[in-house]
């Protein structure tokens, strides 16, 4: 039998309802427990104002996760959409207050653009709230189609008042 091979994975958590602490926590163990997932790693956790979407939502926690997988990108997909519904997430208002929101960011060297998925993640390299976790778990890491170090990415972003770094551990 043919093994699948291992890719490395960045997935971005938000959530901003709730106990998302705690969601994320609960994502990071459901992952951790799927026999196509192993050595997951968790970035620094961050409190961020929310961008875009309706206004007067609540700050927003925000992290990365990396992980080796054998699932492929819809596979993960499916399995990230699982986990945020059992959390609770649901889809009310574009951009709005959440529960617990999986990006799949990076899958590998992957590209695809489809109407559900696109990898890398269309508005990563915009969002200071993606990057900030991402860099900090993985600083060499680079962009699979700019080829930029996303740190370089990060450092051309303009600041942001109220990011602040929570916990380095969780």
């Amino acid at each position: 039998m043919k093994s699948v091979q291992k890719t490395s994975v960045f997935l971005g958590l938000g959530g901003n309802l709730g106990d998302p602490l705690a969601a994320f926590r609960r994502t990071r163990q459901a992952l951790g427990e799927h026999p196509a997932v192993s050595d997951c790693q968790a970035s620094p956790l961050y409190q961020t104002p929310p961008v875009g979407g309706p206004a007067g939502q609540p700050d927003y926690l925000n992290a990365v996760l990396r992980l080796e997988t054998q699932l492929r990108p819809r596979e993960l997909l499916a399995l990230c959409l699982g986990i945020e519904q059992a959390e609770g997430r649901e889809r009310l208002e574009h951009w709005g207050a959440r529960t617990l929101d999986i990006d799949l960011l990076l899958h590998g060297q992957h590209q695809i653009k489809e109407e559900d998925l696109e990898i890398p993640h269309p508005r990563m390299l915009e969002r200071r709230f993606v990057l900030e976790p991402l860099v900090a778990l993985s600083p060499d890491l680079c962009h699979p189609i700019s080829r930029l170090k996303l740190s370089e990415t990060l450092s051309r972003l303009p600041e942001i008042k109220n990011i602040l770094l929570l916990t380095l551990t969780w």
